[in-house]
């Protein structure tokens, strides 16, 4: 007989995770790890991963490595995928979290509309949707020959919902046009996906809402109220959704797109 312990077991599985460094990187990274899964895990070059292998080392005793790739260069994406694949025959997930978020310091970013730039326009969709495209492409050989293979998107509330502007006034923040768009552009890669990789590899996607990062007073009350559940996510909100979409405990379940955001779409 199936048991819940069975379907959420990792062990002897192999995930691939972006962004593993950063906030919501690192929590997905301890979530799987608890899970018993191997972890592969991708950030910036230069990141400095020795802490945080250790630490899931002695928290887990799972096997993991790192990576340092250029997300916005098809040349790194393509040597990540080479590296990866003379290495293993097969990988069980691959995790695309990496992105430029609402609040990065781009030039042309997070301004007036009228002010936002094109070039950044282009390298936000090249981080943010085009290396979720080209990796799940290079990595679904691997997915295809592993257990339960699957991709897992990240997108935002963003991605289906408008900004509610009149939380913005009083503070310096924006939502830039390229966010919202590419991560729109990544739940319908994810839908696509589904159904042309079925049924080998399954395809879904964890729509988050937004993370409480010390921002703005006004901003965090007319947010909170906003908001079903009065409160912003914290990280750990984020890993009973992946324990599902990642695990066998999904293993029926392509195409979907879980908003973990409070409540916040109901309204």
């Amino acid at each position: 007989m199936t048991t819940i312990k069975s379907l959420q077991n990792l062990r002897g599985r192999r995930v691939l995770l972006t962004g593993a460094a950063g906030r919501l990187g690192l929590v997905m990274a301890d979530t799987l790890a608890e899970l018993g899964a191997d972890l592969i895990l991708v950030d910036m070059p230069g990141t400095d991963f020795s802490a945080i292998e250790k630490g899931l080392f002695e928290r887990w005793s799972v096997n993991t490595e790192s990576y340092g790739c250029d997300l916005e260069l098809e040349d790194d994406r393509a040597l990540l995928g080479d590296t990866v694949k003379t290495k293993y025959k097969s990988l069980n997930c691959l995790i695309n979290n990496a992105a430029f978020v609402g609040s990065a310091d781009l030039s042309g970013w997070a301004e007036p509309f009228e002010k936002q730039s094109l070039a950044t326009w282009r390298r936000a969709f090249e981080v943010n949707l085009t290396s979720a495209f080209h990796l799940s492409q290079i990595f679904t050989p691997l997915l295809r020959a592993g257990a339960g293979g699957n991709i897992l998107n990240i997108t935002s509330i963003y991605g289906e919902y408008g900004p509610d502007w009149r939380m913005y006034e009083g503070s310096s923040m924006g939502n830039p046009a390229a966010y919202g768009t590419s991560k729109g552009g990544l739940a319908q890669l994810t839908r696509w996906l589904s159904t042309t990789l079925a049924p080998d590899i399954r395809a879904n996607a964890i729509s988050p809402g937004g993370i409480f990062r010390n921002q703005n007073k006004q901003f965090l009350k007319s947010y909170e109220a906003r908001t079903p559940m009065q409160r912003m996510a914290t990280e750990d909100d984020f890993r009973g959704a992946l324990a599902f979409l990642a695990t066998d405990m999904s293993n029926y379940v392509t195409g979907q797109v879980l908003r973990v955001d409070g409540g916040w779409g109901v309204w």
